[in-house]
């Protein structure tokens, strides 16, 4: 039966101590990081096929994510589990790949069990293990050692601080390696095109902007009641006006709109140049968009006009385009 007698406090300070023999055991790892890191970066990088992670029970777990992250940082890697490694899937590792196994005690029987015929294959080997004297780590080409004072679990049972250091372990590894392989924002976005940051680094003005008959304009001799009529049917809160080579001398915008309505200005009679605002900001269509999300939110301003050439009129787009793009 559920022990009901621990009192709130007491909850709260077990909470804490496995947050401080988690972060005691990744801290301890600091210090005996030395030249086997440095190896194992050098064998990674040189590999001419990918980074093969294989780990059992929470040590695959833990695998599993560091053969993502290395995968989003730039360096190809996947998962194979090591039990199914031995019918048949050892076949999807070959020598121009490096393997990384993930035991604690470096005797995993399904991780041992495949090392010879690793080792036969000319596959290079990178143990994570908590035993520097373990099968496991005898074998290797390089051992990383992951060894913890302490599990978290008061049992000594459940592996708790010794995955959370195989995981720091396998994050060191893959932001190494990234810096090594001058990983830039823009990789990384190529590889997360679905989420919002891939959005904001890899979506440009030309992905957003209406074009064509789409995009608001009016001549500089048209009257206001012209340009109003030309907002309303292009549904941007806005209008460029320009000449008849389709420079841009101005915008006028449903702000400017109302500021001339309380200066009860006659809307029949009005020429669009006495009223637009002159030397708008524009931006190019090559320009990433989350640039205009900073320049609108800096000038609070709600559309852009974008310009090519010459400072010829090609886009215009408003703050509900780079919102259906996922940019903000």
């Amino acid at each position: 039966m559920p022990d009901a007698s621990f009192a709130a406090d007491e909850l709260l300070e077990l909470g804490r101590e496995v947050l401080r023999l988690e972060a005691d055991a990744v801290h301890s790892l600091i210090d005996r990081l030395g030249p086997s890191f440095v190896e194992a970066l050098r064998l990674i990088l040189a590999c001419r096929g990918r980074v093969v992670v294989s780990g059992m029970g929470k040590s695959g777990h833990i695998g599993c994510k560091i053969a993502a992250t290395l995968a989003s940082t730039g360096t190809p890697a996947f998962f194979v589990h090591p039990g199914e490694a031995s019918h048949g899937d050892l076949g999807m590792i070959t020598p121009e790949d490096v393997v990384i196994a993930l035991s604690n005690s470096g005797e995993s029987t399904e991780l041992v069990a495949i090392v010879p015929l690793l080792k036969r294959h000319g596959t290079q080997l990178i143990a994570i293990t908590g035993a520097s004297h373990s099968t496991l780590a005898t074998l290797a080409d390089v051992h990383l050692d992951a060894a913890v004072e302490k599990e978290a679990c008061p049992l000594g049972l459940a592996p708790t601080s010794s995955t959370t250091a195989a995981l720091a372990l396998g994050d060191a590894l893959a932001v190494a390696l990234l810096k090594a392989r001058g990983f830039s924002a823009q990789d990384f976005a190529r590889s997360h095109p679905g989420g919002k940051l891939g959005r904001k680094l890899l979506v440009r003005i030309s992905d957003v902007m209406h074009t064509g008959a789409d995009l608001p304009q009016v001549n500089n001799t048209s009257t206001l009641a012209a340009a109003l009529l030309e907002m309303s049917a292009k549904g941007l809160g806005m209008t460029a006006i320009v000449d008849d080579q389709r420079h841009i001398l101005g915008i006028f915008t449903d702000g400017d709109l109302r500021r001339i309505l309380a200066a009860d200005v006659d809307l029949r009679s009005a020429k669009i140049a006495d009223l637009m605002k002159r030397n708008p900001r524009t931006i190019k269509a090559d320009r990433l968009a989350a640039e205009a999300v900073k320049q609108m939110e800096t000038l609070r301003i709600n559309g852009m006009l974008v310009v090519g050439a010459d400072n010829r009129l090609v886009g215009a787009f408003n703050m509900h385009d780079l919102f259906r793009a996922g940019v903000i």
